[in-house]
């Protein structure tokens, strides 16, 4: 596990801009999976700073989200299909059917998660996937007690992550309780992995995926397992590693 520690969360996330555009160059027909919540954020931003000087390009590259809520539709501003769109795609030139994301209002829920590894597959996997990290150790939407040989699947989310996302809603009771999420084996067969940390409250979370035991209780443990991670944290982050 490489760690890459930085000064703060816009270093963080310059970092991650940095290594994600390297990547841009040096694959033919990069194949990238994406987050969204906070963490990311300023890696989009960064990343569209740098296509508007013309130093990257999208055009080749093809997406797939890790995870989105059940019951929203693309056109919800809750949704993650919205959250993309406004934080990255609608700013660079990717091409819209190269960008992917679980349907969250799918007639069949089931085929849906079916249909989406099978895409990931028929692209030859991910060759890059970004990762945050819940305070209880979720990565995607796979909550503590989660299968490590899990793939993309219907999840009911875990109260902290209701309560950690209810500031992006009105109130908790808009909060979907389910998501379609990719599973941890499908995240752990991405090439290379960047796992971003921001802020002293993810410190403990960030300990255990570092130091902690490799346990199903706390999902993000098992990068620890994976050949290829980079974990771009801040200071506040890494303050109990």
């Amino acid at each position: 596990m490489n760690l890459v520690k930085t000064k703060d969360y816009d270093t963080m996330s310059e970092e991650a801009c940095k290594l994600l555009a390297q990547r841009l160059h040096t694959l033919t027909d990069p194949v990238l999976g994406l987050a969204t919540g906070s963490t990311p954020e300023g890696m989009y931003q960064c990343l569209i700073n740098q296509y508007n000087q013309q130093q990257i390009s999208f055009k080749n590259v093809t997406t797939f989200n890790l995870d989105e809520y059940i019951g929203l539709a693309a056109d919800d501003p809750n949704s993650y299909q919205y959250f993309m769109n406004e934080n990255l795609f609608k700013h660079i030139d990717i091409q819209k059917n190269k960008t992917h994301l679980p349907n969250g209002v799918a007639t069949d829920l089931k085929k849906e998660c079916t249909d989406y590894e099978q895409k990931i597959t028929d692209v030859g996997g991910i060759d890059l996937q970004v990762l945050g990290l819940g305070t209880n150790g979720h990565i995607a939407f796979n909550e503590p007690g989660t299968d490590f040989d899990g793939r993309t699947d219907i999840v009911d989310l875990a109260q902290a992550t209701l309560d950690a996302n209810a500031r992006f809603f009105d109130s908790i009771e808009d909060v979907p309780t389910q998501a379609l999420t990719m599973g941890i084996q499908s995240i752990m067969e991405a090439k290379e992995i960047i796992l971003l940390v921001s802020g002293e409250h993810k410190a403990e979370a960030l300990a255990e995926v570092i130091n902690g035991d490799v346990t199903e209780a706390f999902p993000a443990s098992i990068l620890q397992k994976h050949n290829n991670v980079t974990v771009i944290a801040d200071e506040a982050a890494l303050a109990k590693v």
